[in-house]
């Protein structure tokens, strides 16, 4: 059984970040599970397809190092910009999308910050209405 797709609205979390953030999946030429596009291996596209984790906490963002030899060497996160290092990997690498595998659960991204971007829910958040 293969895992999961992942859809636009899953929720991302990186190691180095402090919230998890949806992702974002542009419609166009896409397969649709239960209404939502599903995602590719190569949608990780900072500020697109991946949103900001709240704060970065990683020494190797040049922000986070310069706050915090400012603050004589107390971890001071900042604002989280990720930077992937490639495309993602998927478990699902079979199965295919628009020609491309299809992002899955368990899927990881390398942020060149030295955090690890994983799909903590593959399935679109939804909130209730009332």
């Amino acid at each position: 059984m293969s895992p999961a797709p992942v859809v636009n609205g899953a929720l991302l979390q990186c190691s180095m970040g402090t919230v998890p953030a949806p992702i974002g999946v542009l419609p166009l030429g896409r397969v649709m599970v239960e209404g939502q596009p599903v995602a590719r291996i190569t949608d990780n596209v900072p500020g697109v397809n991946i949103k900001p984790f709240g704060l970065c906490r990683s020494l190797a963002n040049p922000a986070v190092a310069a706050a915090t030899t400012a603050a004589l060497g107390v971890l001071t996160p900042m604002p989280c910009l990720p930077v992937p290092a490639g495309p993602w990997t998927s478990p699902a690498t079979r199965t295919m999308g628009s020609n491309l595998p299809v992002l899955a659960a368990g899927g990881t991204c390398i942020c060149a910050f030295a955090g690890v971007i994983s799909v903590q829910m593959p399935g679109a958040v939804r909130t209730q209405v009332s």
